[in-house]
């Protein structure tokens, strides 16, 4: 699996990453989604320098002007809920994607630490030859997006897999490793310390889905 890191160099990238970590800002909701937004259109604009593109003509009023155009058929899928931010800021680069959304969620059948993955609601396009982009805020055990890309690739053979992220966990990333073509793509955002026991991000931002729409039963 092929791995970029994109807040290495300092950007304004690394000062949204640092607003929606801050206890004193993440009160105000809007502003964590607005930043999650933006994070996601600068991850596009990175992600974008490894799509295809063909050479197009274009006429302005004034004459013919050679330039290039993404040349991949590009679905977006988030899991929800935590994915919608993230996934609007995409879409606000990518406005001619295809959309897709599936569910997973942490089931603890044992009301202790112990958890399975469920993945339930899904409204996912036909991926078939065409660039998948796989889109959650957080990538802890990793667990969520192999099951995520499991059932998306049951029926369909996608040309590529683009897997984006706002904050990850090495665990994660060397869960992934281990469960995902070597062909897949994985674009981070920022990387942290470590899993606690409770396989939570350390020093991460807490639940991304409550911070943008509210704590859930």
């Amino acid at each position: 699996m092929k791995i970029h890191y994109i807040s290495e160099n300092n950007s304004v990238l690394n000062h949204f990453l640092g607003e929606i970590r801050n206890i004193n800002v993440q009160n105000d909701s809007m502003r964590f989604r607005r930043n999650i937004e933006r994070i996601g259109e600068i991850m596009a604009y990175e992600l974008s320098k490894d799509l295809a593109y063909k050479n197009v003509e274009i006429q302005t009023p004034l004459g013919i002007k050679k330039t290039t155009q993404i040349n991949d058929d590009l679905v977006l899928c988030s899991i929800l809920r935590a994915g919608l931010p993230l996934h609007n800021g995409f879409l606000n680069y990518f406005d001619h994607a295809e959309n897709s959304f599936v569910s997973a969620c942490r089931h603890h059948p044992n009301n202790d630490d112990e958890f399975e993955i469920l993945v339930e609601y899904q409204a996912v396009s036909n991926i078939n030859n065409k660039t998948v982009l796989l889109l959650d805020p957080m990538l802890a055990t990793g667990q969520s997006i192999v099951a995520v890309y499991k059932k998306l690739v049951q029926n369909a053979t996608p040309k590529e897999m683009h897997i984006a992220v706002v904050i990850a966990a090495p665990e994660g990333i060397a869960y992934l490793e281990e469960n995902l073509p070597e062909n897949c793509h994985l674009w981070v955002a920022a990387l942290d310390e470590k899993l606690n026991e409770k396989n939570y991000i350390v020093p991460g931002l807490g639940d991304a889905g409550d911070l943008a729409y509210g704590s859930k039963l």
